[in-house]
């Protein structure tokens, strides 16, 4: 059994300025950094074996710092990569209600075929072992929907900094 910390990270300043960021790199505000050092401060001391992370830079900024307490290294893999928003990518998100998805939006399909991706890839690699993974908040969604065999509606969104545990067999 492998068991995976999947955890969305801290607050962006396009999180803050609710701006969607889809595969931009992003950069953590003071608040997601207190939120990443928190979060340390609470798996500081719960064994981890392996420390995974999108290649996001968001993602690995909070990656880094919760794995500074344990001398983990990090692993990046775009399969954690939040959703490709397309032509949304970049606006403000209150102007987007009942627009249409644009045609360069990433589909659900793959987007779940990605998180169904990534769950093997946490299966394959890390055996019975424990690893932390930081993503985003739609992939991390689509991880949780694959594993638990539910529809994305379905899965409570994950607040920045939270972690949520799955039990992969």
């Amino acid at each position: 059994m492998t068991t995976l910390l999947l955890v969305r990270h801290g607050e962006t300043f396009d999180n803050e300025n609710q701006i969607m960021q889809g595969q931009t790199q992003g950069r953590l505000n003071p608040r997601g950094i207190e939120q990443a050092r928190q979060l340390a401060e609470e798996m500081k001391e719960r064994h981890i074996d392996a420390f995974v992370s999108s290649d996001l830079n968001r993602a690995i900024e909070t990656c880094r710092i919760i794995a500074e307490h344990h001398n983990g290294t990090i692993v990046t893999t775009p399969l954690l990569r939040e959703r490709d928003w397309g032509a949304f990518t970049g606006r403000f998100i209150p102007d987007l209600k009942g627009e249409p998805f644009p045609d360069d939006v990433e589909s659900l399909d793959k987007l779940l075929l990605r998180a169904q991706h990534f769950i093997d890839f946490i299966r394959e690699r890390f055996p019975d072992q424990t690893v932390l993974a930081v993503g985003h908040g739609i992939i991390n969604k689509a991880i949780q929907a694959q594993f638990y065999h539910k529809q994305m509606r379905e899965v409570e969104r994950m607040g920045n900094a939270e972690v949520r545990t799955l039990d992969i067999p």
